[in-house]
């Protein structure tokens, strides 16, 4: 349901003087603020090369239109917040329950767990009422909960067990990063020692 931009693009990109050339990851940082600040109807090419103060020429040397800017929105959110991720923990070397426990305490990690779970929020949002965004969404849940089901397999939890702690570990991450004013401090990190206990007891 994305909207296109259906101007013609000029030949060559083009800034205002002094400025250096943008790359397609500035197109991205700035179109993933404004989608987290406002809404997905406000990421449009005039809005962004006002913010970055260029001309609407530097955007289509690097996009062919709206749309292929929000796909590579998506895919650069997808590698950021899942594919990274589990790349970096199946390079630490940790066993099955530490990773359980480290995923546990992703939505804890300060700043940076704030401004993921803000993009997130945006996106899910955005994936309600649009196609595109929902695949992607629904392909990144499946990956991540495929990924935590494995470590739970490897604990000894046969597959439907695994299944269902991993689904219940996943719904957990999402809400402390949504609902992150809920509770002190103290509180928050009484929920996560519950919730690992919980989860890693065995039957």
């Amino acid at each position: 349901m994305s909207a296109t931009d259906s101007s013609t693009p000029p030949a060559t990109p083009s800034t205002t003087p002094g400025k250096v050339q943008l790359t397609p990851a500035d197109w991205i940082k700035a179109a993933t603020e404004v989608l987290v600040d406002k809404s997905i109807d406000a990421v449009r090419v005039d809005v962004l090369a006002k913010g970055l103060k260029v001309t609407r020429g530097s955007f289509y040397w690097h996009f062919q239109d709206r749309d292929d800017l929000l796909k590579q929105l998506l895919k650069s959110w997808r590698d950021a917040a899942t594919e990274q991720i589990i790349n970096r923990f199946e390079r630490s070397g940790a066993d099955p329950e530490a990773l359980v426990r480290e995923l546990a305490s992703l939505p804890f990690r300060g700043t940076a767990a704030f401004n993921s779970a803000s993009i997130e929020l945006a996106i899910r949002a955005w994936a309600r009422r649009d196609d595109m965004a929902r695949q992607v969404v629904d392909e990144v849940d499946a990956k991540r909960l495929s990924y935590v089901s494995q470590c739970f397999v490897a604990l000894g939890f046969n597959f439907q067990e695994a299944g269902m702690r991993a689904f219940v570990l996943y719904s957990y991450m999402i809400s402390e990063s949504l609902m992150r004013g809920q509770g002190t401090e103290t509180q928050r990190q009484q929920r996560r020692e519950f919730v690992e206990k919980f989860l890693l007891q065995k039957p």
